[in-house]
């Protein structure tokens, strides 16, 4: 008899569990018996003993061979067909009905032995259909999901032409004419400036997803109340259409005490989230309350967009919508309770008796917060039409983040897409020595296989919608992510795989429906088939200047970088080019009692010191620094203009397709976005841009660093024609 170590790691690798990984460091890391036991448990596998267990597995292989059909397909054109089981001794005629996406039916008719796989009729279409068996009494429905080869590229870089853009935290945008924060006109205005003055071909911003909005937990773009739907801060007020029509916002407009609070949101030094959202909260009920007259007392162009809108986004808005005024309407209750596990247990569900009586008591309430979508996403698509109308070819470069919020809407709505007891983290490395503990559950790939793909397939669609481009955060998570069960700390998880084939073919096929270039985050431990695997499917790499270096520790040349590939000089959790030189990072986390003892911060100094000579060094060889360049330079704080116009230049050189410059890096700002690892001691996600947008057409030192930008596009022929001024 099987002993009970060897049923669990049968068990575990049925379910993807890996039997260790290699780190960074090229360390062997076994996953031990009590950890495949953890995660087992997590995914309510009964591990009560050998005979439990063993009934699992044979329960497994059995639904595995009584069925004939797999719950889904996801096929590539070109290799179009659908293995099945049906037994070879099956007598009855056999009737498959393909239900197309578009409408179409097409019928067949088969016998059992006749084939080993079931074909597809010859005219499938690219998309999601369902295929219906019947035999007799036996019937089964499977998803199946025809997908192109390879993402979408504009016909520019498919043609080898390389480009470039910049990268902004919409949030900080700072104008007259906002609000506190960045918003989609002001969105416009960076737009009109990076094709105009830079000859960007796009602009690429945080994730406008929907988060909490509330200081300091919860203002992270990266850990989303919802990844289907945005946040109404970035609405801009003043250009929705029902603003004129309504003398009630007009006359609240008009009330000083609003324009004293909109100035000093626009003065304070960092964006205050929860002033900004109650400001324009109370404004767009006032314009949905006149949109509601309007629409009941006539049907009008905009009611049949509403209407259009609405049965366009259909259960998935419905569900957030409820979520959204149920969060609402409990905090209002007890202003106290602020997520959904602090709700009454009966509102704790989206399908129970107790949301369906809310649903029907505040029907008004529920339809606001459509409308506030609505109006989100009728900003975002004129953002993406002006942004193609004013020459770029790429436009809005939108970000989906890995994180969900445990306590928002994605586990409220869809919990039984994701594992409770465990948490998703990276190993240790040598950016983060403990590993890292992100603190939310892992996706439960069995439950997304047996759904069809439908909300991973829904997360892409929506994140990529009104834009050019979409970079998937932590891309690694289409092949496996590191899980850390709950008891246990994030040096000691193993990785536990997805179905890599399936959701890559998805992300090709949203890709090409939206006409939209996929550039994949794959930073960290990285299997070099992973990169094999995305390049195959046309997703760009994603390459930072800190991390490309030799094995002897010297930065690269830029014809090192790879061609299918997008290059930046940093992220939002790395320090900016000027701090990365001022040590402006070092000084922070070693205040902040992260760094360690002194010694430690003189390590990290010395290291940096080493780092910066070889930065030096590089530039020198590469002739972007003039020979007698000191390396002393090496020891002082200030990125000077050539050692910023160097860098700027060696990224511009690299022959990578995309070249992403940050805004901070561009300016020249010292502090970055976010400091991992820290809530209320650092104001993560807050910082406001160093020139508001007036002053990057009027401040000499801003035209100077356009220019400096613009001149690099233009040498190394990143800046299209169309752009040329």
């Amino acid at each position: 008899m099987t002993d009970f170590p060897s049923l669990v790691a049968e068990a575990a690798d049925c379910l993807g569990v890996e039997p260790g990984y290699w780190d960074i460091a090229g360390t062997w890391h076994e996953t031990s018996h009590e950890l495949r036991l953890a995660i087992l448990k997590s995914l309510a596998v009964p591990c009560e003993g050998d005979e439990s267990l063993a009934r699992f597995l044979e329960d497994r292989r059995n639904e595995e061979t009584q069925r004939w059909l797999d719950p889904v397909y996801v096929l590539v054109s070109s290799d179009g067909a659908l293995l099945h089981r049906i037994p070879s001794s099956h007598k009855e005629a056999i009737f498959l009905e393909w239900n197309l996406e578009n409408g179409g039916r097409h019928s067949q008719e088969i016998r059992a032995g006749e084939l080993p796989e079931i074909l597809p009729p010859a005219d499938f279409p690219l998309g999601y259909h369902k295929l219906n068996l019947r035999s007799g009494s036996h019937r089964e429905t499977a998803e199946v999901i025809l997908c192109p080869e390879r993402a979408y590229l504009p016909k520019a870089l498919e043609q080898g032409q390389r480009r470039a853009g910049l990268a902004i935290s919409l949030y900080g945008v700072r104008s007259r004419s906002t609000w506190g924060c960045g918003d989609f006109t002001a969105l416009r205005g960076i737009v009109k400036w990076v094709s105009c003055r830079i000859g960007g071909a796009y602009v690429a911003v945080n994730p406008l997803h929907a988060i909490h909005n509330r200081t300091p937990f919860n203002t992270s773009p990266y850990l989303p109340n919802s990844i289907f739907y945005r946040n109404l801060i970035y609405l801009d007020i003043d250009a929705m259409e029902d603003l004129s029509a309504s003398p009630e916002a007009l006359a609240l407009r008009a009330d000083p005490a609003i324009a004293a609070e909109i100035e000093a949101l626009n003065a304070a030094e960092f964006v205050e989230y929860e002033r900004i959202q109650a400001l324009k909260l109370r404004f767009l009920h006032v314009l949905f309350a006149r949109f509601l007259r309007e629409e009941r007392r006539q049907a009008s162009a905009r009611d049949a967009a509403f209407r259009k809108y609405l049965e366009q986004e259909g259960e998935l808005l419905d569900t957030y919508a409820l979520y959204a005024s149920l969060d609402e309407a409990m905090h209002r209750r007890n202003p106290d309770v602020w997520i959904w596990p602090d709700w009454p247990e009966e509102y704790r569900n989206p399908g129970s008796d107790a949301c369906r009586a809310f649903l029907a008591e505040h029907s008004e309430s529920v339809l606001f917060h459509k409308y506030v979508q609505w109006q989100l996403d009728v900003q975002a698509r004129r953002c993406q039409e002006f942004a193609k109308a004013s020459g770029m070819e790429i436009g809005l470069f939108h970000d989906l983040p890995l994180a969900t919020d445990r306590c928002g809407f994605e586990l409220w709505a869809n919990r039984r897409f994701y594992v409770q007891g465990c948490r998703v983290g990276a190993p240790p490395d040598g950016f983060s020595p403990n590993g890292q503990d992100w603190s939310f559950p892992p996706p439960n790939r069995e439950a997304h296989r047996r759904g069809g793909y439908r909300l991973f397939a829904e997360s892409i669609r929506k994140s990529a919608r009104h834009g050019g481009a979409l970079r998937i955060d932590h891309v690694m998570r289409l092949f496996r992510l590191y899980w850390i069960p709950d008891g246990f700390d994030a040096t000691q998880g193993t990785y536990v795989r997805d179905y890599p084939q399936d959701l890559l073919r998805i992300v090709a096929l949203e890709s090409v429906r939206e006409k939209v270039l996929i550039v994949g985050e794959d930073l960290g431990t990285v299997e070099p088939s992973m990169r094999e695997d995305l390049a195959r499917f046309g997703i760009l790499s994603y390459r930072l200047f800190y991390f490309e270096k030799n094995s002897d520790g010297a930065f690269k040349s830029p014809a090192d970088y790879p061609v299918g590939a997008l290059v930046s000089s940093t992220t939002h959790d790395l320090p900016t080019l000027a701090g990365f030189w001022a040590g402006t990072d070092i000084d922070t986390r070693h205040r902040l009692g992260l760094l360690g003892d002194e010694d430690a911060r003189r390590r990290a100094q010395q290291e940096r010191l080493e780092e910066k000579r070889r930065m030096i060094e590089r530039l020198i060889q590469l002739k972007l620094l003039p020979e007698d360049y000191p390396l002393e330079a090496a020891e002082g704080t200030d990125l000077t203009g050539e050692l910023h116009n160097a860098i700027t230049g060696f990224l511009a050189h690299t022959p990578s397709l995309l070249m992403t410059l940050n805004q901070e890096d561009l300016t020249k700002e010292l502090d970055q976005q976010n400091l991992p690892a820290t809530t209320w001691q650092y104001p993560n996600w807050r910082r406001k841009m160093r020139f508001s947008l007036e002053e990057l057409d009027s401040h000499p030192l801003a035209q100077a660093f356009a220019k400096m930008l613009s001149s690099w596009l233009e040498e190394s022929g990143r800046r299209p024609a169309s752009s040329r001024s």
